[in-house]
């Protein structure tokens, strides 16, 4: 007896999609619980400040591993990068959103990209102090970011 075959991969590729939303909606959920976790600490650290606790929360809390998640120089050397080739001034979110795109990485995930956008204009203001990027404000009072030319 042969085994069925397909020229199209069409069952291969239909249950490819159904696991691909299966971790999205996982991921999703994941998410959700992390976010009320966040919410029940506050909650907690309210609780404790209006009971009169007057230690350091933080202090008491176990020691998390630091996810590193850019090597030493290579943000600095990313951000130069996209400035090289723009055609006129980015903001820091639009710096960092190439930034994700690039590295192949969740556009889509907001926080990730906040997250990053924060690290991108620290790491743009470092640059402006050695002299290797000029900030401009558009008519808007935004802040743009450029290479010193």
């Amino acid at each position: 007896m042969r085994p069925a075959r397909t020229e199209t991969f069409e069952h291969t590729i239909s249950g490819l999609l159904t696991k691909r939303s299966d971790l999205f909606n996982e991921a999703e959920r994941i998410r959700d619980r992390l976010a009320e976790i966040k919410n029940d600490i506050a909650a907690v650290d309210r609780t404790l400040n209006v009971l009169g606790y007057a230690g350091d929360l933080d202090a008491s809390m176990p020691r998390q591993k630091r996810e590193v998640i850019f090597g030493k120089g290579e943000l600095s050397k990313s951000i130069y990068g996209e400035l090289r080739h723009a055609e006129s001034p980015l903001s820091s979110r639009d710096i960092a959103r190439e930034i994700v795109v690039m590295r192949g990485e969740d556009a889509r995930d907001r926080k990730y990209l906040s997250d990053l956008t924060k690290r991108v204009s620290k790491a743009l203001r470092a640059m402006r102090e050695t002299g290797d990027v000029r900030s401009v404000t558009d008519a808007k009072g935004n802040v743009l970011w450029e290479r010193r030319t």
